[in-house]
Order: structure tokens, then C-alpha cells, then sequence
């Protein structure tokens, strides 16, 4: 009987697969290592499993202890599978920018999960760098993986992502893209495929807001590089070890944008359900295209599933909130589709400031239409109102009549996009449409920015 003794076994020897539609400008023959096949659905298996076996060895691990390691998600379902196997406990720290499919799924493992805040210094102790020691510290009988500085990490793939590759294209390979995060994959990988052939380059998917791309090419860490992102898996703030810089060929930096749009075009174009880094990947690998020959052999490394991102990237309305939705944008009522249906907050002449200043508040909106019963007769925004107050400090109990500007224009239904932007101007903040019915609806500077692609 042909049967693997637990779920470990199954780990590896991962398909490539041609890609198609996707990479039709690329004149070269691209081949995804799709690693979503591992149990886990993600490359993280590998190591996680090479990393423990390692502590175990060492004696860093001792039987019934505790795992502790930061993770964007998928070493720690790495980890929870072979902690299941072998007896161990794990508490996964992770940061909240991480998707709500990867926190529920790791809980559904057994993994006790620690969530921490993304937008924080490493070394602020509210990192998920600084919580992941902190419990190690405080944990017995604990051991941290820290998969960023554990060699563990990038051997596994020296020992069999790498070997797996250059035999599944008989030596082939020309190029190796892979996005890079802790840098085991792309330095293990590179390592060993440079080692067969030093001529094969390696070039590394970035992202903007990660220090990679310019410490690659200058030697300097930029802390004014490092800021926020959305795109999950690749990039970092810091310099693990595992990033051997030496293999890299170069980078590249993709754009939260792009990484989001590609990571559904995968799926559409190719019918491979893979997350988000293979979308930065793929972007990325365009990018890249004239680096190609039609004889290359171009190998992209897809990380993992896109189950993980089923409520973002694969969610229209988180796409859409982002300014991420590739939609035609043309018309006036193009761009305040998602809340057309809302009631227009108004607020009457003879109305008190106070009244205004307070439905800002409630409505959590920057500008109001001024109306008695003729219609539309001014505005008020909350620059009118901080001028006013600054002239005088009772203007709360005066009439809005008194304060208030020049009523915003009105366009209606079918007014192209253009000719709505060109009514915006200082004095001008906002425009009205009619909506036909006899009701009317308010665009904002905010709208139309949202709608810029």
C-alpha cells in the first residue's frame, strides 16, 4: 500500500506549471513553482519543519514544550502541523495588517494566537518582534523559532526547493523570482541553483515600505524607505539574516496596487488560486521582462493559497475601498456608487452652527449644503467654520445664513468625470448631483481622489 505515515510526509515535490495568458508579453518560457500543493498550502512548510527537526537536535526543543514565533500567517501553519505531529504547543504572535483567514485558520490548528499592532517601530515593545521574545522569555520550557535569523530556514530550501527545481527543468532554469520577506526561499533556492550553474540570475520581488531593493544596491539601511503596506508576505523593516544579498541578481519593487490586482488576475487568467505575494511576483516579473530571452527558462515561486485572502484581495469591497478595483470610472455617479443610496445630510438657513458643527460630527462628513425652502441656497464646510470661530468665539448660537458659502454647483446623472473635477477649485470643495428623482447626492474632493487609478 502506497501511504505517507502523517501529514509531514507529504511536504514537497511541488508541481511547475506553464503560465500562460498572463505572461503573453513575456517572451520566454515562465514556469510557476506552485507551492500551494503542501499540506499547509503555503512553502513555509518546508522549513518549518527543518527548523524544529533542527532545535529538536540541539536540544533547543524539548519534548512537550512550546513554539513561539512572530508570523505573517503561513510558518505558523507550518509550524502548527508538525507541532500537532510531534507533540509540541504553539503561540503564534502576528501582526493585525494580516488577514482574518490566516488568524482563524491558525486558531482552527491549535495555535494560540497573539495579535499585535503593524504601523510600530520592531523594537517597540508592541511589535510582534518584541512580544514573540518577550513570551519566549517569559514561557517555560519555550523555544523561539525567529524564522528571520534562523539558517534553518534558508537550508531547507538549499536542500530540497532548490534541488527540486533544477531537476524539474533538467537544469534549465535561467532565472529564479521570488518575492523575499525572511529570505530563506530566496537565498536557500539561490544558493543552490548558483552552486549548479553561476550564470542563473536571481532577482527578488519587493515592496514599497520595505528596505530591501535600495540596501541591495547602495549598502544603505534607509529608515525613510520603511513605512506602512498592505501587501502581505514580502518586504521588511528590518535585515534578517537569512537574506543573503550576495545571491541576489537585483530587486524589484511592486506597489500594493499591483500586487492586489495580479493576485486576483492569477486566478482569472490562469485558474490558480494563489495569494498575495504571487500577485507582487507576477507584477513584479513584467516588470523584469526585458531581461528575458525567448530561450529562458523563468521560474516564479507562488508562496501560498489564496483561501488566506478571500477577504481582502478577493473582496470586492475591500478592493474597492482601496482605490485597488480596476472599474471605468467615467461619469459623475461613477464614483459615489458605494453610497449613492445614502440620504444627503443637510442643514437649514436659519439653523443654528451649532447644529451644523454637530452633524459633521455625527455623519463624520467635511461639508454641508445650505437649504430653505427655495432649495439650495449655500454651503458650509469645516474651514467656513473654524474662519468663523477664530472671528468669533459665540458663532456656535448664530444663524448658519451667516456664515455660510456660495452653494455648491449641480451637475446631473451622465456628467462626464472631467467636467465634474474641473468644478473643484479652493473655494469650492464639493458638488452636487441630481439624481433625477428629486433628490440629490454629494461628491467630494475625497470621491473623486478614491476614483484616481
Amino acid at each position: 500500500m502506497d501511504f505517507s505515515k502523517n501529514i509531514l510526509e507529504t511536504i514537497g515535490n511541488t508541481p511547475l506549471v506553464k503560465l500562460n495568458k498572463i505572461v503573453a508579453e513575456i517572451d520566454a518560457l515562465v514556469l510557476a513553482k506552485v507551492e500551494t500543493f503542501n499540506p499547509g498550502n503555503s512553502v513555509k512548510d518546508r522549513m518549518a519543519v527543518k527548523m524544529i527537526e533542527d532545535a529538536e537536535a540541539d536540544g533547543r526543543l524539548k519534548p512537550g514544550g512550546t513554539i513561539i514565533e512572530g508570523t505573517s500567517g503561513n510558518t505558523g501553519m507550518g509550524l502548527a502541523l508538525v507541532a500537532i505531529v510531534k507533540g509540541y504547543k504553539l503561540i503564534c504572535v502576528i501582526s493585525d495588517k494580516q488577514s482574518k483567514e490566516k488568524m482563524d485558520i491558525l486558531r482552527a490548528v491549535g495555535a494560540k494566537v497573539v495579535v499585535c499592532p503593524t504601523d510600530v517601530e520592531p523594537t517597540d515593545p508592541r511589535s510582534y518582534y518584541s512580544v514573540s521574545k518577550r513570551l519566549a522569555q517569559e514561557t517555560p520550557n519555550s523555544w523561539y523559532v525567529n524564522q528571520y535569523d534562523n539558517l534553518s530556514n534558508s537550508l531547507a530550501h538549499y536542500e530540497q526547493t532548490g534541488p527540486e527545481i533544477w531537476k524539474q527543468t533538467e537544469g534549465k532554469i535561467t532565472h529564479f523570482v521570488v518575492g523575499v520577506g525572511t529570505g530563506g526561499t530566496i537565498s536557500g533556492v539561490g544558493k543552490y541553483l548558483k552552486e549548479k550553474n553561476p550564470n542563473i540570475k536571481i532577482w527578488g520581488i519587493d515592496t514599497y515600505g520595505s528596505v530591501f531593493k535600495k540596501y541591495h544596491e547602495t549598502g544603505i539601511f534607509d529608515e525613510n524607505e520603511i513605512y506602512s503596506y498592505i501587501t502581505e508576505g514580502i518586504g521588511e523593516d528590518i535585515l534578517p539574516k537569512n537574506v543573503d544579498f550576495s545571491l541576489i541578481d537585483g530587486f524589484t519593487k511592486v506597489t500594493d496596487k499591483d500586487a492586489a490586482v495580479y493576485t486576483r488576475k492569477i486566478a482569472l487568467e490562469e485558474g490558480i488560486f494563489v495569494g498575495n505575494s504571487a500577485g507582487a511576483c507576477i507584477k513584479g516579473l513584467l516588470q523584469l521582462k526585458e531581461h528575458f530571452k525567448p530561450d529562458d527558462v523563468v521560474v516564479v515561486l507562488f508562496h501560498d493559497s489564496g483561501s488566506r485572502y478571500v477577504g481582502k484581495m478577493f473582496n470586492d469591497d475591500w478592493m474597492r475601498e482601496r482605490g485597488f478595483l480596476e472599474e471605468n470610472v467615467t461619469k459623475a455617479e461613477d464614483v459615489i456608487k458605494d453610497h449613492i443610496d445614502k440620504e444627503l445630510i443637510v442643514v437649514r438657513t436659519e439653523e443654528l452652527v451649532s447644529h451644523a458643527i454637530e452633524r459633521m460630527r455625527k455623519y463624520k462628513i467635511s461639508q454641508i449644503p445650505v437649504v430653505d425652502i427655495n432649495g439650495f441656497v449655500g454651503s458650509v464646510d469645516e474651514t467656513d467654520l473654524f474662519r468663523s470661530y477664530v472671528a468669533d468665539k459665540n458663532v456656535a448660537e448664530k444663524p448658519i445664513k451667516e456664515v455660510m458659502s456660495k452653494p455648491f454647483p449641480i451637475v446631473k446623472l451622465g456628467t462626464p468625470i472631467e467636467e465634474v473635477s474641473r468644478l473643484f477649485s479652493k473655494e469650492n470643495d464639493a458638488v452636487l448631483i441630481d439624481l433625477g428623482n428629486g433628490s440629490h447626492h454629494i461628491i467630494t474632493k475625497y470621491d473623486i481622489i478614491g476614483s484616481i487609478k
